[in-house]
This record gives C-alpha cells, structure tokens and sequence, in this order.
C-alpha cells in the first residue's frame, strides 16, 4: 500500500506497526521521500482488511488523502517492522 497525505512527522509509522503486530501480519512500513508512507504486509485476507481501514485514518494528526493497494508475492515474513 501506499498512503498519501500528511503521514510522516505524526506517528503513522508506529501506529501502522503496533495495529499490523496485534493483526498478526508480516511486512514493513517506512516514509518514501516523496513523503508518503509505503507498507507491504501479508496474512488472512479480514486481518488485512482492517488494517486498510486502519491505514485510511492513521493515527491523530494524520490526513490520508488517499491508500493505493497493489498485489505482491507472498514471502512468508511472520513479523512487521519499521524500515528507514
């Protein structure tokens, strides 16, 4: 996914982290230069549905103007983490 608006500086990052670990998902997040928020995660399909409606809000401070999804291969990661 890619997040848009204004979501670095606020938390979003730690936030995307502590709601994909309680989902139980694998992947990463991390802030992209052109200051939108990139995330890769993997699990069941519900758990990744509510993280996308997470994603959508962020957290406070944060204004989402828009969440791109793609489809990846699955790599099988059983953990999240915060990248650069």
């Amino acid at each position: 996914m890619t997040v848009r608006g204004v979501v670095q500086g606020v938390g979003y990052r730690a936030g995307c982290h502590g709601q994909a670990v309680s989902l139980g998902l694998g992947g990463w997040v991390r802030n992209r230069p052109d200051g939108s928020v990139e995330l890769e995660a993997e699990g069941p399909p519900q758990q990744l549905g509510e993280l996308r409606l997470w994603c959508e809000k962020g957290p406070a401070g944060a204004r989402v103007s828009s969440v791109t999804t793609g489809q990846i291969a699955i790599t099988g990661s059983d953990w999240f983490e915060i990248r650069g």
